[in-house]
């Protein structure tokens, strides 16, 4: 029994290490072409980010204070209420570049955020 358990613990660990991997290389890449492209290609990053910000989210909440736990919840509702608004912003210049700069912007965002938070994955 002790040995399925290690068996199945080890290949978790190992389709997790190789979804890293893959979520790495598309980070890494550039993103190039039409608007729509890049716009797609900055979104799927975005997302990326996203995943590691709740998750980063989730470790702080769990790490911090009980006096902590509340003003964490409530700042991170104000960064995102302040992402939303300064993306907004950005998003409302004229012409087909506000729409990856909007895209840029969120992803941008996101991503220092989850470093601040301590993200492992974000260091």
């Amino acid at each position: 029994m002790l040995r399925v358990v290690v068996i199945t613990a080890a290949a978790l660990v190992g389709a997790a290490a190789f979804a890293f991997a893959d979520e790495q290389s598309d980070l890494d890449k550039d993103c190039v072409g039409g608007t729509y492209e890049m716009v797609d290609c900055i979104n799927a990053k975005t997302a990326i980010w996203d995943k590691r910000l709740n998750a980063a989210y989730s470790q702080a909440l769990k790490d911090a204070e009980p006096q902590q736990r509340g003003l964490l919840r409530e700042a991170q509702r104000a960064w995102i209420k302040f992402r939303d608004a300064q993306c907004d912003y950005i998003g409302a210049e004229q012409g087909s570049i506000a729409r990856i700069d909007y895209a840029e912007c969120l992803r941008s965002m996101t991503e220092k955020r989850t470093r601040e938070l301590g993200g492992s994955e974000g260091k």
